[in-house]
């Protein structure tokens, strides 16, 4: 999931009660929610280094821990400022439930980005096998909607309560933060049967006479019953949209049907790349396949070829994401004549010689 909605859990989750329990709980939370997306700074190393290491050893299990004791030495800093100016916390300070506290809100980082259908390896290094769950879109409005409730609605009914004249408590927003918590999970639910339908939607409708291999189906943004779905065969991939409100599922053979791509000396010179390995560690749909370079960019006599990596997943159709023209997480390796790889970019952005 994007920062956002991360950030907002961990401060939801403190006020579902553990604010009550320990000093600096919707600090640390709040932090530990969003601290494995630090792996941004393997951007430093270009973004073939940013996609390599993206949700890898970060959003692994056996380094939570390490987290959250680094999440709890900043609340400790907090701390130590904070006696020094003589300002108590309201909640005692325990720094061993503060530690637990961190692991959990750590742990709603792993379990967002697995409902999305990018994925999540948190077995790595000894089963680097990506999981993903493709309940949800990466950004998820109605999420934000529950999660940004529970967190201001308390501050408006204290505004209120303070012009009646009546006590204010310390910790408010306990009721509001279980309810966001257990909408988002009602929502898993209901988008997890209307994921399995449309995948059983996808099996019956396709129509090229071939045996299905395998489907996969992936969310848009809001609307629960509306799927982006992507059916392999032996010799073609085939994109639709299901509407799993009505039954149904559109595609035009002109635009969505795929004909598997050859494999080409350039394909697996791109395919032993550094893009390529990784970007099929990651790619759960991909294709590859040789394209034309662009007349503009390519030099005369230039005897290079450009092979391009996409991920079926997110060849979305819409206004908001045309994945059909431009797909988010495309790559390109151009080789020369000899095979040899040339230049790599991976969503446009071009790794730099020496990164």
């Amino acid at each position: 999931m994007e920062p956002v909605t991360h950030f907002m859990t961990g401060a939801v989750l403190s006020r579902a009660g553990f604010n009550r329990k320990a000093a600096y709980a919707t600090l640390a939370m709040t932090l530990a929610a969003e601290l494995p997306d630090i792996d941004y700074v393997y951007r430093l190393g270009g973004p073939l280094a940013y996609f390599q290491h993206h949700r890898g050893w970060t959003h692994s299990l056996w380094a939570l821990p390490l987290e959250a004791a680094f999440v709890v030495g900043i609340a400790r800093l907090v701390h130590w400022w904070r006696s020094a100016k003589e300002s108590a916390p309201a909640a005692p300070v325990r720094w061993g439930w503060l530690f637990i506290f961190s692991w959990i809100a750590l742990l709603s980082h792993l379990l967002l980005d697995y409902t999305n259908n990018y994925g999540v390896r948190p077995f790595a290094p000894w089963n680097p096998r990506w999981y993903e769950a493709s309940l949800v879109f990466i950004a998820e409005p109605l999420q934000w909607l529950f999660l940004l409730g529970a967190l201001l609605l308390p501050s408006i009914f204290g505004l209120v309560a303070n012009e009646v004249g009546s006590r204010r408590s310390a910790f408010r927003g306990q009721g509001l933060a279980i309810a966001a918590l257990v909408f988002s999970a009602v929502l898993w639910v209901v988008r997890d049967f209307e994921h399995n339908k449309a995948v059983r939607l996808a099996e019956a409708n396709e129509i090229s006479g071939e045996p299905v291999l395998r489907v996969a189906a992936n969310p848009y943004p809001v609307n629960p019953f509306k799927w982006q779905v992507v059916i392999e065969t032996p010799k073609y991939f085939r994109l639709g949209v299901v509407d799993t409100l009505r039954d149904e599922m559109t595609s035009d053979p002109s635009n969505d049907l795929i004909r598997k791509p050859p494999t080409t000396l350039a394909t697996l010179a791109a395919k032993r790349s550094w893009l390529g390995e990784i970007y099929l560690d990651w790619s759960r749909w991909p294709v590859v396949r040789e394209q034309a370079r662009d007349a503009a960019s390519a030099a005369p006599g230039d005897d290079e070829t450009e092979v391009t990596f996409d991920d079926l997943r997110f060849r979305y159709s819409s206004s908001f994401l045309d994945g059909r023209m431009r797909n988010p997480l495309r790559g390109i390796v151009t080789v020369n004549s000899d095979h040899r790889v040339v230049e790599m970019q991976i969503d446009g952005s071009v790794q730099k010689q020496g990164d």
